[in-house]
């Protein structure tokens, strides 16, 4: 049976639930996700690092763990909390239980608790760090209160550089991983492009020095403006070589053109958030996961255009520098479970380097 364990927020709240996947008491900044399926990408998105992941859905892993819908080679989350857990996954894909993969990755879960909740509390008060421990009564207050999340990005990149081949080679692409998602280097790879996935330290010259025909910059957890010394390395590309943005790599792109970043009360997180095209007025459905914006004052002062918003609070969800060969999107163009509504941003990326592919709606 299951032991008892108890989530305990920063605000003082406190709540009992029963302890599954993996032993142990652990810290982290408590955020909630809306969507009702793509657990295994939450799990799997490096973006996540540091957090403790809860999902709104009241039911997770009932369709198990399936290896092929990973995200990357690992999970990232520091714990997750669910409603109720499914123990009987049906599906022909299935390869192990929820609470299976959680006890192998040494990850903690929680279930049996009032995620609705816990869920009104984050959107009330806004995103804050919890706790997760079989004795409230040892719970230091200060601790909990001062943690931070910090050299999010040196701990989800690759080591080295990696090269991802395509079938059919027309472009050489440099993909700066600040935490990717394997869903980019695919989407990249079904349009020709040979992807070199490079450590988020490599020097700007050591790309230029390669003669790529684009970069893109990928997605990522932490707070984009603590990356000053990749910025200053984004600073020596901009202009040199077309660039793409996706998450965490548009909000770089926006701070090394002289924009600002700000910290949203509770995220965006989900595969049903929708985006605003602000030339053709069309409104698409987009997978999100960021707890960062890019300022929308900031980006006109340095001249860039805005090209997307989000429908629900207007910030920024996309950005264009046209004198500058560059562009980023907040949301998921990738998106791996959640809509494929915005893939034609990669064919976007493509027309830029000077390919000839359909780019438009």
């Amino acid at each position: 049976m299951d032991s008892k364990v108890y989530i305990c927020l920063e605000n003082g709240d406190i709540f009992e639930g029963d302890r599954f996947g993996a032993e142990g008491e652990v810290l982290g900044e408590l955020v909630f996700t809306t969507g009702m399926g793509g657990y295994i990408e939450t799990l799997t998105d490096p973006s996540y690092y540091g957090q403790i992941v809860m999902q709104t859905f009241p039911l997770i892993g009932n369709y198990g763990i399936i290896s092929a819908d990973k995200e990357s080679r690992k999970s990232y989350v520091s714990a997750y909390i669910v409603r109720e857990k499914c123990d009987a996954p049906s599906n022909f894909r299935c390869e192990e239980t929820l609470d299976a993969f959680l006890k192998r990755e040494g990850i903690v879960g929680v279930y049996g608790v009032d995620t609705r909740e816990i869920t009104k509390i984050i959107r009330e008060a806004g995103v804050m760090n919890a706790i997760i421990t079989s004795d409230p009564r040892s719970v230091d207050t200060e601790h909990l209160s001062a943690y931070r999340i910090t050299d999010a990005v040196k701990n989800v990149s690759c080591e080295k550089l990696a090269l991802c081949p395509s079938e059919e080679h027309n472009y050489n692409v440099v993909l700066l991983d600040f935490g990717a998602k394997a869903n980019i280097v695919r989407e990249l790879q079904k349009r020709g492009c040979n992807v070199a996935v490079m450590p988020y330290d490599t020097k700007a010259e050591d790309i230029l020095k390669l003669g790529v025909d684009g970069v893109m910059l990928s997605n990522g957890p932490g707070d984009p403006a603590e990356n000053t010394e990749i910025i200053a390395e984004i600073q020596k590309l901009i202009g040199k070589v077309p660039i793409f943005g996706i998450c965490l790599g548009h909000q770089l792109l926006a701070l090394a053109m002289g924009g600002e970043t700000t910290k949203l009360k509770y995220g965006h997180r989900g595969v049903n958030q929708p985006v605003k095209n602000l030339k053709t007025g069309r409104t698409y459905i987009s997978s999100q996961n960021h707890g960062y914006a890019v300022v929308n004052e900031s980006i006109e002062a340095v001249g860039g255009v805005i090209s997307y918003i989000n429908a629900n609070d207007g910030t920024c969800e996309g950005v264009d520098y046209p004198d500058k060969k560059a562009f980023s999107v907040q949301f998921h163009p990738e998106a791996c479970s959640g809509p494929h509504d915005t893939r034609f941003i990669f064919d976007e990326f493509i027309s830029m380097m000077g390919g000839n592919e359909n780019a438009s709606e």
